[in-house]
C-alpha cells in the first residue's frame, strides 16, 4: 500500500510540473509587470478554451499532491 502511494505521489508531482510548465506566463514583459495586477485583479482578462482547462487541470493536480502528500506522510509515520 504504501509503495502504491508513492508511486501515485511521483505521478501527481511529475503531472504537477508538466502542467505548470505548459501554461503562459501572465505577463508579458515590463508593460505586462506595470498593469497585469490591475488586469488581474478586476477580472479583466478571462480565461477561455485551453488556458482556462490547464488552469483546473493544474488545480486538480495540487489538490491531489497535497492530499497524497498527507496521506503518505501518515501511512510512513503509522
Amino acid at each position: 500500500m504504501e509503495i502504491f502511494l508513492k508511486i501515485l505521489l511521483v505521478i501527481a508531482s511529475i503531472g504537477l510540473i508538466a502542467i505548470v510548465l505548459l501554461q503562459k506566463g501572465k505577463s508579458a514583459g515590463l508593460s505586462g509587470a506595470i498593469s497585469g495586477g490591475a488586469e488581474h485583479l478586476f477580472g479583466k482578462q478571462k480565461a477561455r478554451g485551453l488556458e482556462l482547462l490547464l488552469s483546473r487541470v493544474t488545480v486538480g493536480f495540487a489538490v491531489s499532491f497535497f492530499l497524497l502528500s498527507l496521506i503518505v506522510a501518515y501511512v510512513v509515520k503509522a
